[in-house]
């Protein structure tokens, strides 16, 4: 019971701290916009959608056409990634069930489409997710800064338009580039198996 009462007094005022800082750090971003940037925003959180949709398949259909299999291989882990990503950032919106900060706090101005629940982001998951897979299969600089200056302006497009707060947006962005992560290793490890088994059996002659 004494611990019971130790962890209420001390993790609560945590949360209340967090949860300050949380909607601080998005009021400056939303109230405190400049105004002029709307369009912008907005029409940068609408790439997120399409470009997530895009890539994969100009990966694979490149990699087809050109008879890659490298890169067919990526453009199917790509998509991959995107879906893994997506399960687990709905499956944490119907789990957490965070309201939106425009319902929380009405001063919050909402400028964009917000539906389902608030944690985790999912247009930034789905943006790191593509970015993050994009940037292990094609490591090079002029791939990795685009693709992740992209997705960080989705990012902030998301809290600018007032539909999520700084912490879902973190937690978007960790799931994201952790599935791609996750999904770029199982791809190697698939693709380690099948040069093992394409290696005939060397056989001893006496």
């Amino acid at each position: 019971m004494n611990k019971f009462i130790f962890g209420l007094l001390f993790f609560l005022p945590v949360q209340l701290y967090a949860q300050n800082v949380d909607i601080n750090l998005l009021r400056k971003i939303n109230i405190d916009r400049n105004q002029h940037l709307d369009g912008t925003f907005k029409a940068i959180t609408n790439t997120a959608n399409a470009i997530d949709f895009a890539v994969p398949i100009v990966v694979f259909g490149t990699g087809f056409l050109n008879h890659d299999e490298q890169l067919k291989s990526d453009g199917l882990t790509i998509a991959a990634s995107l879906f893994t990503t997506s399960v687990v950032t709905f499956s944490l919106k119907y789990v957490v069930n965070r309201s939106r900060p425009y319902v929380t706090y009405p001063d919050i101005q909402k400028l964009s489409d917000g539906g389902s629940g608030s944690f985790p982001s999912g247009h930034t998951s789905g943006a790191f997710s593509t970015a993050t897979s994009l940037s292990l299969a094609f490591p090079k600089w002029y791939v990795i800064v685009p693709a992740y200056s992209w997705a960080t302006a989705v990012a902030y497009s998301r809290m600018d338009l007032g539909v999520h707060y700084p912490s879902d947006v973190l937690a978007g962005a960790v799931v994201g580039a952790g599935c791609a992560f996750l999904c770029h290793k199982g791809q190697q490890w698939i693709n380690n198996r099948k040069k093992k088994a394409q290696v005939p059996a060397t056989s001893n002659n006496f």
